[in-house]
């Protein structure tokens, strides 16, 4: 794929969560946003910003904080900036009986302690950043 071109890429599940969590932080996002469970690879592109992330098999979480179930694809991906990702796919979360696809978040930028998350629907939900600090 054109758009793996040129990625740093890590294998396993130690070095490719290592690799993840270290891009949250350095795009000023909430380390807990993805959690991995079985991380086979994940991959970044330094000049787009283009990141994928395998894992072995789809995982569900729950956001106590906020009362949230999200799932988790076998492959997400997306294109991660300062303070957010734009087209992301993988990722669901869940609003009644629906998994409507998330396909953007954002961080304000100045922080106000909001995350905001956007569907492909046009449905923007806005939560408190702590919520997805990491271990929660």
């Amino acid at each position: 794929m054109a758009e793996k071109e040129g990625a740093v890429v890590k294998k396993g599940h130690d070095e490719g969560l290592k690799m993840a969590v270290a891009l949250l932080e350095e795009f000023g996002l909430p380390l807990g946003l993805l959690p991995l469970e079985d991380v086979t690879e994940v991959g970044f592109v330094r000049d787009t910003g283009y990141m994928w992330i395998n894992q072995r098999k789809k995982v569900e979480h729950k956001f106590s904080k906020i009362g949230k179930q999200v799932s988790y694809d076998v492959e997400i991906t997306g294109y991660i900036k300062p303070k957010g990702i734009k087209k992301l796919k993988g990722v669901k979360a869940k609003e009644l009986m629906l998994w409507p696809p998330v396909n953007e978040m954002a961080v304000d930028d100045p922080p106000t302690g909001k995350i905001h998350f956007k569907s492909l629907a046009g449905v923007t939900k806005t939560f408190p950043v702590d919520a997805f600090a990491a271990g929660q």
